[in-house]
């Protein structure tokens, strides 16, 4: 468990130093409340963007982002109406996924990141 609490916080810093190369703003990170938690809250000019990290070492079972299934999906929409009832904003919200894919879980040097933007249709 501690092992993946470890590797899990070095994905979500690398997705957010990922994040800020593009430009992005962090605004919070491990956002929890009773609904559940958001892995990081950043924004840029037009949207407060609401993004779940998933790390994996490989797409062999299946693809990070078939993870945040329906349910999933519910969760982090009520999580961020939470949010936003206490932090009011006029950017557009916006749900994104990050999978990144780390063969030698924190160890890898150079991990796959792949960023896809308004990922809940």
């Amino acid at each position: 468990m501690a092992t993946s609490k470890v590797t899990g916080a070095w994905g979500e810093a690398a997705a957010a130093e990922y994040l800020r190369k593009k430009h992005y703003k962090l605004v919070a990170a491990g956002y929890r409340c009773r609904f559940g938690e958001i892995d990081l809250i950043v924004r840029d000019r037009k949207h407060l963007v609401f993004v779940e990290v998933k790390l994996r070492k490989s797409a062999n079972f299946a693809a990070a982002r078939e993870y945040v299934d329906r349910r999933k999906q519910d969760r982090l929409r009520a999580t961020a109406a939470l949010y936003l009832s206490q932090n009011p904003t006029d950017l557009q919200p916006r749900f994104d996924v990050i999978e990144i894919y780390a063969p030698e879980g924190a160890l890898t040097r150079s991990p796959l990141i792949e960023h896809m933007e308004d990922a809940f249709q």
